[in-house]
């Protein structure tokens, strides 16, 4: 253990502090987003602590059998100190027989320590950021009870578990109307979502059920955001030709490897951009 450092649970008094954390990293989540986690999983959130100051986060995710990890933050002043492999060995032993897989997205400073802990690069995602799209559209954001089951079940069948707890957070977190998409017999066939954060608006996940609805659907939920600036995390496993963000005015700005401990079945194609880093 590192010297007078304590692990423990996070709590929303935390989240300011959790919040300075994220700054130095540059990421762009917000309250809400660590609001969201702490309410998933108020018993597998977890910060390091010292001299009474937070100097680390790490948080988890349960999905049935499959669950998550994220927001692996230290101190920049406190790092290479064991501070992110000890927040790690005490997520993984509070996951440790709830769940057959663990998983997570990470940056390339981060993948040295998960293939410590014996993770394995599963599949890519790649972050394009670029601006929304030059119309306005008046829509309301909720949408009708059995559109969301709809929604929830397309979702369970692309992801590959039943996430609908936080599905339904994101869709009432929401900062437009959910983009859906209808095939001619009126069922669900897409789906798009968009948040907001605190340096981009973020859109994910997105959801197909057919290839030739990947550009609609991107086509679609950007018309929903003029003049807004967008980050889209995309899964590689759909996104073959990532030309279609370019000659939207996406630009690449970092890749990220998909890690894996556990049985792997990779991210299905269904998914063309994924709910965010933290949260699979």
């Amino acid at each position: 253990m590192t010297q007078g450092l304590e692990i423990r649970l996070l709590f929303e008094a935390d989240i300011p502090s959790a919040m300075r954390l994220k700054e130095a990293a540059g990421w762009n989540q917000n309250e809400a987003d660590w609001r969201r986690l702490l309410s998933l999983q108020p018993d597998g959130c977890f910060g390091a602590v010292r001299d009474g100051r937070l100097v680390g986060t790490t948080t988890t995710t349960i999905y049935g059998e499959l669950a998550w990890i994220g927001m692996v933050l230290v101190d920049p002043q406190q790092r290479r100190q064991g501070i992110a492999a000890q927040l790690l060995q005490v997520a993984l032993d509070y996951l440790n027989e709830k769940v057959e897989t663990i998983k997570l997205d990470a940056t390339a400073l981060g993948r040295p320590v998960y293939q410590k802990f014996g993770f394995v690069v599963e599949s890519e995602v790649e972050r394009w950021s670029g601006s929304g799209g030059p119309t306005q559209r008046d829509t309301q954001i909720a949408i009708d009870r059995e559109s969301v089951r709809e929604l929830l079940e397309l979702d369970r069948l692309a992801f590959g578990a039943d996430r609908s707890e936080l599905i339904e957070k994101l869709i009432a977190d929401a900062c437009v109307a959910p983009v859906l998409i209808r095939a001619e017999d009126g069922a669900l066939s897409g789906y798009a979502l968009a948040r907001s954060g605190t340096r981009k608006t973020y859109v994910g996940p997105v959801v197909r059920s057919e290839p030739q609805l990947v550009e609609k659907l991107l086509d679609q939920v950007l018309s929903e955001l003029p003049g807004r600036e967008i980050y889209l995390d995309v899964n590689r496993e759909c996104v073959a030709d990532t030309s279609l963000l370019s000659d939207r005015g996406f630009v690449k700005e970092r890749d990220l490897m998909r890690m894996v401990k556990g049985p792997v079945q990779k991210t299905s194609p269904l998914v063309v951009a994924i709910a965010g880093p933290e949260i699979g």
